[in-house]
């Protein structure tokens, strides 16, 4: 399996099956775009309802955040309860419990139907506190957990070898193989004549004669009845851009020493960003999985420190024997800290729905936003509509952290240019890196391959104009903006651009 950066993941050891829709198609009656857990979810429920689905995914199967995930089952969310207490009341955050609990029964009856072998195991989860200020703050959260309906105690150990003065433990909790559930989830869908169409690029789509009309970067036109957009944002400028913040997690695999310190759990610390710990199993053998050091995307100096910060907390907690993956990933934070799910905001119809802004819980909201999706366009209501819905206002909060969010959009748009401008030299490049120059009065970005070889492309992003970013880590040009991701030599990796960068030739003096 393929995904969107250079560092493998531990989920990418799966096949994930794919098969063409007819090319001289030119009507379908549901087109999902997006191919990950979101609208493999949708997809697969609309064809069980008899419905004719096909799946265009820019890349294939799996490529985006589903094969680089933590692949935590949770009701138990990054976003406390306590914030979402505050923000929506306390009604609303027991309904997002009973969402949570909804989705993880879908997970189950898909995995049970089709009979999905993806090591899903429940278990406890824990949250640990190492000083004062934190312990006041777990103890906050303890009280809402159980005011929402979700039962915790405190404990007195903890399942990972760190010093703590106050924990808890709750119950409900999974954690399974992702692209094995999502192997799965596309093997069903297949059976069921469920189509899906790879490297297909949905840029735009608008609605003409009641119908609607989606065109791909190949230049393919599709009417449809329906688009479901299964994706971090929906492509091109819009409100919804605004409405969502891109950040990356770091995530590394160990092999432990001891058989004895593996966590049979899901572990929290309370550090700002916080770590999360879990187990993995491969090939019969079980490593620890810890993640952490969360950043807005493009907006860290130099993303292999994360690693190097993540390894020392391992090595701080662990008697490690060796490293095995270590990879990052990308999620959207809402404004308001809750999932956007329905109809697409602004249409006159309610033909266009879309599912975003899950934050680190992508599996559980992935999960929900495919099925809240399906249930739209058969029946056009749907649990939880109203608590998600995409044209929500949201509280005074919620408002003040989309101007904090997009004070740094801004802010790419001007400052970034205007240092960038003072490149006046060539730098001289390592294979393997990348970096934004002044050449002869031109900006560019270069890389250079391992072989030496020079990849040149132009800096502007082409969602917003703003300014790309090198990733020192996944070898990739990041949007400080709205999250757009490009390889290294311009190929679009990941959304809500339609296109990849421009090149720009390089020759050689004769």
């Amino acid at each position: 399996m393929q995904r969107d950066g250079i560092n493998k993941s531990i989920w990418q050891e799966v096949t994930v099956p794919g098969l063409s829709a007819p090319r001289d198609q030119e009507h379908v009656e549901i087109i999902v775009v997006g191919g990950g857990i979101t609208g493999l979810t949708a997809a697969l429920k609309l064809q069980e309802a008899g419905r004719r689905c096909v799946i265009m995914e820019a890349n294939t199967i799996g490529f985006g955040t589903t094969s680089g995930t933590s692949a935590h089952i949770n009701t138990v969310l990054d976003t406390p309860y306590t914030d979402i207490i505050e923000q929506h009341g306390l009604e609303a955050a027991r309904t997002v419990v009973a969402s949570t609990r909804k989705a993880i029964s879908i997970i189950n009856k898909n995995k049970d139907q089709y009979e999905i072998d993806c090591d899903f195991t429940r278990c406890s989860g824990f949250m640990y506190a190492e000083n004062e200020e934190e312990k006041k703050e777990l103890k906050e959260i303890k009280e809402a957990l159980e005011q929402v309906g979700i039962p915790c105690s405190e404990v007195d150990e903890i399942p990972v070898p760190a010093s703590f003065m106050y924990a808890i433990e709750f119950e409900e909790q999974a954690r399974f193989h992702p692209t094995k559930y999502l192997a799965g989830l596309a093997k069903a869908y297949i059976s069921l004549g469920g189509q899906i169409r790879e490297r297909t690029v949905v840029q735009h789509v608008k609605e003409e004669n009641d119908m609607l009309v989606a065109k791909t970067a190949e230049g393919d036109v599709f009417s449809a009845d329906f688009v479901l957009y299964a994706t971090h944002t929906p492509p091109g400028i819009q409100l919804m851009n605004f409405r969502l913040a891109p950040y990356r997690s770091y995530i590394q695999v160990w092999e432990l020493m001891r058989q004895i310190d593996w966590p049979e759990a899901l572990v929290y610390d309370m550090q700002e960003p916080f770590h999360y710990f879990r187990t993995v199993e491969q090939g019969g053998k079980s490593y620890l999985l810890i993640g952490g050091q969360d950043h807005k995307t493009a907006h860290h100096d130099n993303e292999k420190k994360n690693f190097r910060e993540l390894e020392a907390y391992v090595r701080s907690l662990y008697v490690v024997n060796k490293k095995i993956y270590e990879w990052s990933s990308q999620y959207y934070e809402s404004q308001d800290s809750l999932p956007f799910i329905g109809y697409y905001p602004g249409k006159k119809h309610r033909r266009e729905l879309l599912s975003s802004g899950y934050g680190g819980n992508g599996m559980i909201f992935g999960t929900l936003g495919g099925s809240m999706m399906a249930d739209l366009v058969l029946h056009g209501k749907t649990d939880f509509q109203d608590i998600y819905s995409p044209s929500r206002i949201g509280p005074l909060s919620a408002i003040r952290n989309l101007l904090v969010e997009n004070y740094d959009v801004a802010k790419h748009f001007v400052k970034d240019r205007f240092f960038l401008e003072e490149i006046e030299e060539l730098a001289e490049l390592g294979r393997g890196e990348g970096k934004i120059l002044n050449y002869k009065g031109k900006r560019i970005g270069l890389f250079k391959g391992e072989q030496g070889e020079l990849f040149a492309i132009d800096p502007v992003c082409r969602h917003a104009a703003c300014i790309v970013k090198w990733n020192n880590t996944e070898r990739s040009w990041d949007c400080p903006c709205h999250g757009a991701r490009y390889a290294p030599d311009g190929s679009l990796l990941n959304g809500p651009s339609v296109a990849p960068l421009k090149i720009w030739q390089l020759e050689k003096k004769k």
